[in-house]
């Protein structure tokens, strides 16, 4: 991978989503839009948006940049342009990595407008660091934007893009534990949720929402999710095409 031609792709990219305002606007404000209907959805017991808001502050940007990042890519495939960005001296892991980078840095706005609307807008109460609810958050983004760039390989157009949410975001959804305890599940389901990384950003979550410091618990989540997005992106420069059929 060559750091160069790495920058000079995510710069790329990031010039394309300058011109997409409706882009933009998805990735930033439907998070904070969704957090604040949230938020007085539960008007009348706060309590209950302390306790959901703080993991929901992680899926809702997992949720908005897988969309964007595998509709994007999907775009670039079938317009020509990843083709003939492969016939150039640029290789796969250039253009997945320059890819990740462009998309990461809207996380990093999208996770610190969502965060800081959450705790001083919204009221969402926790014991621990907002630093450390952010580093969920943005992990959390992250993940999305490469499960977006991995899924977006497998995909014929942009509708097929969206059909991969039902069987990549929606079980982990059900099992992550925002609905129902993991262990109160049945066994084969809170087996399934073990290898499922929404559950360990729900479990991050809920560590600095319950304890002052650190945890060990924390610790584990976070490195979690950050491997899983890590694992993702190299699996997707790995079936990256340098042909559209």
């Amino acid at each position: 991978m060559n750091l160069a031609r790495t920058t000079a792709t995510a710069a790329r990219v990031l010039r394309q989503l300058v011109h997409d305002p409706r882009s933009i606007a998805l990735m930033l404000l439907v998070p904070v839009l969704m957090l604040t209907l949230l938020r007085y959805v539960f008007d009348g017991s706060p309590r209950t948006f302390d306790s959901i808001g703080a993991s929901l502050l992680g899926i809702f940007p997992l949720i908005t940049m897988f969309l964007i990042t595998s509709i994007a890519t999907l775009r670039e495939r079938t317009s020509g342009t990843l083709e003939r960005l492969l016939a150039l001296p640029l290789g796969k892991a250039d253009l997945i990595a320059g890819y990740a980078l462009a998309f990461g840095a809207m996380a990093v706005v999208q996770s610190l407008l969502a965060t800081g609307t959450a705790l001083w807008l919204l009221g969402l109460d926790v014991v621990g660091s907002p630093w450390l609810l952010l580093l969920v958050a943005l992990l959390d983004a992250l993940l999305g934007t490469a499960l977006g760039l991995f899924v977006s390989a497998f995909a014929a157009s942009e509708f097929q893009a969206v059909q991969f949410m039902p069987a990549v975001i929606f079980p982990q959804l059900l099992l992550c534990g925002l609905f129902a305890p993991r262990d109160t599940m049945q066994p084969v389901l809170d087996g399934l949720s073990d290898v499922l990384p929404m559950s360990y950003a729900v479990d991050g979550m809920s560590q600095v929402l319950t304890h002052t410091d650190i945890t060990a618990a924390f610790v584990r989540d976070a490195a979690v999710v950050a491997g899983c997005a890590l694992l993702v992106l190299a699996l997707g420069a790995a079936t990256l095409r340098r042909r559209t059929p």
